[in-house]
C-alpha cells in the first residue's frame, strides 16, 4: 500500500525534531567545471579550459549536511587533518549551521580530497588525496568519547563508512551495542569490504552493486536480489536491509520476512553522487520521525529521486520532499509494490 496523504503530513511535520548523530569518513568534494575545445598534443586526452571552481561537504559531512537540509540536527563525529581542506571544509560546516564541536584533529592524517573535473555536464576525471589507513587507537578512543557524550541525546545514528579508517571494526564493537541498549535506531551507509562489522543494526542501505559483491552473486533479475536480500539479513542479523537500485528503485527486506518493491521516483538522472547520502539521512529522519520502515523507504526513494537530477552532491529540503510525495501520490503513483 502506497504512504497515504495524512502520514506524509505526520511525518513531514515531525522532521525537524530530531537529533541525528553522523559518525563516519569526513571529505571535501572539490568541482572543477569547465569545457573541452581540444585534444592535449602530449597525450590522447581532452583539455578543460576551467571556468570556475566549487567546494561542498562530502563523505559523512553531506550526510550532516542532508540531515541540515531537512530540518534536523547533526551531530558530526569524525576527523580532519591539520591542513587547508580542514580550514576549507570548517567554513563550509560553519555556512551550512553544523557544529565543529565533534571533530577531531588528527595531525597524522590529511583531510580527505575528492576533485572532481567537469566538462559539458559530464565528470572527465576524479582525482582522490587521502590517507585510508585506520586511525590510531588514541584517535579512535578520543571519537568514543566523544559518541559516549551525546549518546543520551540522540534520535538516530547513521554510520557513514567510506573505508577510509574512522568506521573501525572495535569502533562498531562499542558502537552498535550501546544504541541497541538505549533503543537508538541505527542506519548504515556501508562500504563492500567492511560489510560483515555491521551487525545487528536497523537498516543497512547498499547499493546492488555492493549487496552482489558481498554475497557473491551478480543481482541480474528479481531472483537474484531476493537471495541477495535474504542472505544478507541473515547474515547481519539485521532489522532491514534497504538494497538500492538505480533506475529500478529499491527493494526493502524485513525481518519479519516481507520484501518490499519501490520503483523509481527519478525524473531524469544526471549525478548519481551523494545519491546514498541523501537515501540513509531521509531514511533516518523518517523513522525519526515515526515513519515505520515502508513509509522511510518511500520518503528516501522520493528523495533520491530528486538529488540525482541534480550535477554534485545535492541536497533536499522537508518543503520540496513533501510537496513531490504529495503530487506523486495525489496524483495516484503507487511507490511500493
Amino acid at each position: 500500500m502506497p504512504i497515504k496523504i495524512d502520514r506524509i503530513d505526520k511525518i513531514t511535520g515531525n522532521i525537524g525534531k530530531a537529533r541525528i548523530l553522523i559518525l563516519g569518513d569526513i571529505m571535501l568534494d572539490e568541482y572543477l567545471h569547465g569545457q573541452v575545445n581540444r585534444i592535449s598534443p602530449e597525450a590522447p586526452v581532452p583539455v578543460v579550459e576551467i571556468a570556475h571552481e566549487q567546494l561542498s561537504l562530502g563523505g559523512a559531512a553531506n550526510v550532516a549536511n542532508n540531515i541540515v537540509s531537512l530540518g534536523n540536527t547533526p551531530i558530526l563525529i569524525g576527523t580532519v587533518g591539520q591542513d587547508d581542506a580542514s580550514i576549507k571544509l570548517a567554513q563550509l560546516l560553519k555556512e551550512k549551521g553544523i557544529s565543529r564541536d565533534y571533530l577531531i584533529d588528527d595531525q597524522s592524517r590529511r583531510t580527505t580530497i575528492k576533485t572532481r573535473i567537469i566538462a559539458h555536464s559530464q565528470q572527465v576525471v576524479r582525482a582522490d588525496r587521502e590517507d585510508a589507513v585506520e586511525v590510531s587507537k588514541e584517535i579512535e578512543n578520543r571519537i568514543l568519547n566523544k559518541f559516549n557524550s551525546v549518546i543520551d541525546e540522540i534520535d538516530g545514528v547513521i554510520i557513514s563508512d567510506y573505508g577510509k579508517g574512522v568506521v573501525t571494526a572495535s569502533l562498531l564493537e562499542q558502537v552498535i551495542p550501546a544504541c541497541r541498549e538505549k533503543n537508538i535506531f541505527v542506519g548504515v551507509d556501508p562500504k563492500e569490504s567492511y560489510f560483515f562489522r555491521y551487525k545487528k543494526v536497523s537498516v543497512v542501505t547498499p547499493n546492488h552493486h555492493e549487496a552482489g559483491f558481498v554475497a557473491g552473486r551478480r543481482i541480474k533479475n528479481d531472483a537474484d536480489l531476493r537471495r541477495v536480500g535474504k542472505f544478507l539479513l541473515e547474515k547481519l542479523e539485521s532489522d532491514s536491509i534497504l538494497i538500492t537500485r538505480g533506475e529500478k528503485g529499491m527493494a526493502l527486506f524485513s525481518a519479519n520476512g516481507d520484501i518490499d518493491y519501490f520503483p523509481t521516483v527519478a525524473k531524469k538522472v544526471f549525478d548519481v553522487t551523494g545519491a546514498g547520502d541523501t537515501v540513509v539521512a531521509a531514511f533516518v529522519s523518517a523513522v525519526a520521525a515515526e515513519a515505520d520502515l515502508k513509509e522511510a523507504t518511500e520518503l528516501a526513494n522520493c528523495a533520491a529521486g530528486i538529488v540525482v537530477g541534480e550535477i554534485g552532491t545535492a541536497t533536499v529540503t522537508k518543503t520540496v520532499l513533501t510537496e513531490e510525495l504529495k503530487h506523486s501520490f495525489a496524483n495516484g503513483d503507487d511507490f511500493a509494490a
